[in-house]
Order: structure tokens, then sequence, then C-alpha cells
């Protein structure tokens, strides 16, 4: 009896042990996965972020417009330009709910500096916490925002290749990332990588 009760403690403890270096395993490969896909600064990039979602975006204006006051929803005069944009969230990962509409502001200098957004297009999304004027972009410009293939669940293979090179560059813009060929990536995969990295 004291045998058998021996080589059982000894193959849950191995099973234990495998378990334990597969879920190390995976968090390594999700974290290696997840710089090649966001870049060197990925964890920065993660924990700056008051919103991180996959998403659909709903509406996006082409013309910046003057924010307004919430109380009198009349425009200030001299209020700052700003561009508005509406998502579906269909992936929560921070600061936001799945299935939440949310509409943001973004000042309209900001909008110059990153990857414009169409309706209907999928995209894993690095948003600033609104600012004072309830304004927010996304975060390090295009860095912020990764194109997803049409079903919102994977990375898109051009926006593998082509990385921040897309985006509008300027001295104080990040330099692009270099080409990327990491293979299906999928949203799950990041998710987890930058969760891990926020709560270190």
């Amino acid at each position: 009896m004291r045998a058998s009760r021996r080589v059982f403690v000894v193959a849950l403890v191995c099973l234990v042990s495998f378990c334990l270096s597969s879920f190390a395993a995976a968090q390594s490969s999700d974290q290696v996965v997840a710089e090649r896909v966001l870049g060197p600064r990925w964890k920065q990039l993660s924990r700056r972020a008051g919103m991180i979602f996959a998403g659909t975006v709903l509406s996006a204006a082409t013309q910046p417009m003057t924010t307004q006051t919430a109380a009198t929803d009349r425009v200030v005069p001299g209020a700052t330009p700003a561009v508005e944009l509406s998502f579906r969230v269909d992936e929560a990962i921070a600061g936001v709910e799945r299935g939440q509409v949310l509409t943001i502001h973004e000042w309209a200098g900001a909008w110059s500096m990153h990857r414009p957004m169409s309706k209907g297009q999928h995209i894993l999304i690095f948003l600033y916490p609104p600012s004072r004027l309830g304004l927010t972009s996304p975060v390090g410009g295009a860095l912020g925002q990764i194109a997803l293939d049409p079903s919102g669940k994977n990375v898109s293979d051009y926006a593998q290749r082509t990385g921040a090179a897309i985006g509008v560059r300027n001295a104080s813009s990040p330099r692009p990332r270099a080409t990327v060929d990491s293979g299906s990536v999928s949203v799950v995969q990041l998710e987890r990588a930058i969760r891990s990295a926020r709560e270190e």
C-alpha cells in the first residue's frame, strides 16, 4: 500500500511540474510573440494604456470638430478641435467591457500621428487614459494600433509585414518596427502577454 501511495505522489509531483513548466513556456512564448508584433517596448505600451481592447470601428470622423461642454452641450469658443471615433469592444483587455460601444474624442493634432481608421475595421488598440478635457489617443501613435484580420481574432498579415511604417512619421515619432514574420498571431496570445505585463 505504501509503495503504491509513493508511486501516486511521485506521479502527481511529475504532473504538477509538467503543468507548471508548460505554463511557463506558454507565457514565455506569448511574450516573444508580443515583442515581435508590438515592438521591444511592448510592456511600457501595455502599462501606459488606460484602455486596451480588440474592437470594430463603428465610425471615424474625417473632419475635426470642436469639443463641447458636457453641461451645456454648446461649443466653447477656442475649444480644442477633436475627432470623434466609435468602437464596439469585441475583446476587453483593460479599462473597458466586452460588448461596450465606446466613443472617444481625440485631439485633431494627434489624429495625424497614426494610421487612419475606417468603419468596419478590426483593430487592437491601446488608448491613453482620458485627459481632463476627455481626450485620448493611441499610445505611441501608430504603435498603439494593430490591424486585425477580417475575423477580428488574429493580427493581420499585412500589419505584421508593414509594422508602423504605414503611419505618418516625423522627428518625434517612434521609428517603424522591422518587418515581422510571426505566422498566425492571435489576439488571445497578445491578451495573455499584455495582462501579464500589467500585473508585473
